[in-house]
């Protein structure tokens, strides 16, 4: 999962994974932070996801990460957004009135370059990578986020013999072992979604669970 495997899959507009709407988990379960409007919460890996439209509509201030730069200017021109561009040595900086978007590498990145960063939204950042990567994720955002901040996670869970990411498949266990030694973990839901994910039927998959995860210091 280097990042050249990403420039490639949007370079070849092999995104399948971007949806023309706004995630229903993100809808029903964000409420549950309590994450106060006019706070600055973070979505690695952002994609051009309508859920960054979706937050900054609710009052946040929104940082998206994204390594990509053909999914951030699409992001701002598909949604008739202004945004200023400003270089530094690790990320390009598109800033609009209540989105910015860091075009570069989540890895590379320092909190400096965040800013203070009240919650997270993960919906494809955590699956998107392989299992090697997943634990060094962990640890990397918690030197660019607050210890305090609240984290929204969505996840899949299939069997992987069946299909090789991503998006790959995380486990109730390995979310346990990831991220229980800082985090109160709340599973909120767990849906068997392959009926509405007709694509990875195709892939080979014979089950599929999407889960929704809230962590919090305990």
């Amino acid at each position: 999962m280097e990042p050249e495997f990403w420039h490639e899959r949007w370079e070849n507009n092999l995104i399948g994974f971007h949806t023309d709407e706004v995630n229903p988990h993100l809808r029903d379960h964000w409420g549950s932070l309590a994450v106060k409007p006019g706070s600055r919460v973070l979505v690695p890996l952002c994609g051009k996801s309508l859920d960054l439209i979706w937050l900054a509509d609710q009052g946040y201030e929104v940082i998206g990460v994204e390594v990509s730069p053909i999914a951030v200017k699409d992001f701002f021109a598909e949604n008739h957004l202004r945004a200023t561009r400003t270089e530094n040595p690790r990320c390009d900086i598109w800033r609009g009135e209540s989105i910015s978007l860091l075009c570069g590498d989540l890895f590379a990145l320092t909190a400096q370059d965040l800013g203070a960063i009240d919650a997270v939204y993960d919906r494809a950042s955590l699956i998107a990578l392989p299992p090697e990567l997943r634990r060094r994720y962990v640890e990397t955002l918690d030197t660019l986020v607050a210890a305090t901040a609240p984290h929204l996670l969505i996840t899949l869970d299939y069997d992987p013999a069946r299909m090789d990411g991503p998006p790959f498949a995380v486990s109730e266990a390995e979310i346990q072992a990831l991220y229980s030694d800082r985090y109160q973990i709340d599973c909120l839901q767990a849906d068997d979604a392959l009926a509405q994910n007709e694509r990875f039927r195709k892939r080979g998959l014979d089950w599929l669970r999407e889960a929704v995860y809230r962590l919090t210091r305990p």
